[in-house]
């Protein structure tokens, strides 16, 4: 069973990590040099974020946002458990959990920022008393 209700959780938990990244000065400077727009296709249930990463911006929603230079595709349930830290993301790639199109070198160089966002991901759920999706 899948662990968000619908797009619109998607969107609030998987986005909204991306809009805490978004507020980090520092992080903001590091992701803008990179010049990654990522594109995130999740199913079950299906949604797209669009992070444009050089103009600091996040798109929800098919159609949205710049056109992407890497995509990522997965279930919202591997997106979740990401960011709780509890998938590898070169493992979930080659066990065929995560598929990858475009530069998939220049963002494995962005893990390490990405896992800054572990710990704030893991307590706006805390907050918002979302323990199915902190057992997922």
């Amino acid at each position: 069973m899948a662990v968000f209700a619908d797009e619109a959780e998607v969107y609030e938990y998987l986005g909204g990590v991306f809009r805490i990244g978004l507020e980090d000065p520092d992080l903001v400077a590091k992701l803008q040099s990179s010049g990654v727009v990522l594109r995130i296709t999740y199913t079950d249930p299906a949604a797209v974020i669009t992070v444009d990463m050089p103009n600091s911006q996040l798109h929800t929603g098919a159609g949205n946002g710049p056109d992407p230079n890497i995509e990522l595709f997965m279930s919202a349930d591997t997106g979740n458990r990401f960011w709780l830290g509890k998938v590898i993301l070169p493992v979930a790639m080659a066990k065929g959990d995560v598929r990858a199109k475009g530069p998939v070198s220049k963002l494995l160089t962005l893990l390490p920022m990405a896992k800054q966002l572990f710990k704030p991901y893991q307590a706006k759920l805390q907050a918002e008393n979302r323990d199915d999706l902190l057992k997922a």
